[in-house]
């Protein structure tokens, strides 16, 4: 599982993710309104929180949110971090979460990233499965609001919340790492590179983008966070829904997984299987999937956000594909 996360601005604030993986786990848009109780293993149920709309695999009726917004705009996805995560055993005086909970836990209760690091700072990240069939999934997560961002990661030495300036999350290894590889490409642009010529040789500019040779092209996690981090540092988008929507997945696609290029050990294919893109400010859930790139929305105010059941968007995952008539 090797996934791509980040969030940007333009008039509105924009967050989401590629999720890759070699298959489908049934997937779904959910909308859970205010009044669907949340079910916690050890801090009780909530019949009253905020609303929230992201993408869920729903088992035994409960949707496991992938990512998700809530309605005053925070946003948070977990992302594969393998041989890192650790959970630990139950604390006392702790608030025990399990990491399948998560997302819940803090979207249905927090406002902004600093409420969530207020939360987290009393919690422990606790090592219980949802089910004996299904063992907790080793993953990290960034929380993100239109100011900034975090990253949780749950390790041996502790639960650490740190913050993110490249507003980019992959998977291993841990975020210190993440950027500090990063910086070893902060020579790179986007004009075009310098020749310096030398009598004899010749150096001539033989095509635009010679500023950024040497971006990582492969799909390695630290080689999608810097292509990732690099584009949107310097991508240019007009400040309308419809173009900052468009260029969202534009970047997503820069890192997206195509079938045939990553063999997991299992002899299977990582694929991207939906990319998403969050207007947090306006509770818009736009998504596409590795057979259907038309993109998708869901208005998560379309539907009554004092309900007491959580709704459910089955992923368009046929191609799309529009006829054109001329004239």
């Amino acid at each position: 599982m090797m996934c791509t996360a980040f969030h940007m601005k333009t008039n509105d604030h924009y967050f989401g993710r590629n999720l890759d993986l070699d298959r489908s786990l049934g997937e779904e848009v959910c909308v859970i309104p205010r009044r669907y109780p949340l079910e916690f293993r050890r801090m009780g149920r909530q019949t009253e929180h905020y609303a929230m709309i992201g993408i869920a695999t729903v088992m035994d009726g409960i949707p496991l949110l992938y990512d998700a917004a809530n309605e005053h705009g925070l946003a948070m996805a977990g992302l594969n971090f393998p041989g890192n995560a650790h959970y630990a055993p139950i604390m006392e005086g702790k608030d025990n979460v399990a990491s399948f909970e998560l997302i819940p836990w803090i979207l249905g209760q927090c406002r902004t990233v600093a409420d969530a690091k207020d939360r987290l700072l009393r919690m422990n990240v606790a090592d219980i499965a949802f089910s004996a069939a299904v063992p907790p999934a080793p993953l990290h997560w960034m929380i993100c609001d239109r100011e900034q961002a975090l990253v949780v990661e749950p390790m041996r030495d502790g639960l650490h919340i740190r913050e993110n300036p490249a507003h980019v999350l992959t998977n291993n290894p841990p975020l210190p790492y993440q950027l500090e590889h990063l910086a070893r490409y902060r020579r790179l642009r986007v004009d075009n590179a310098e020749v310096k010529r030398e009598e004899g040789l010749p150096y001539d500019t033989y095509s635009q983008g010679l500023g950024a040779v040497g971006l990582p092209g492969d799909v390695s996690s630290s080689s999608r966070f810097v292509r990732m981090a690099f584009g949107l540092e310097h991508a240019v988008s007009p400040t309308d829904e419809a173009a900052s929507v468009g260029q969202f997945f534009h970047l997503l696609s820069s890192v997206s997984m195509v079938r045939g290029l990553c063999r997991t050990d299992a002899a299977t294919w990582e694929i991207t299987i939906y990319s998403s893109c969050i207007n947090t400010d306006r509770g818009l859930y736009y998504y596409t999937t590795y057979g259907n790139r038309c993109i998708t929305c869901v208005d998560m105010h379309r539907t009554d956000l004092n309900g007491v059941s959580f709704i459910r968007y089955p992923l368009l995952t046929q191609e799309m594909i529009r006829e054109q008539q001329p004239g």
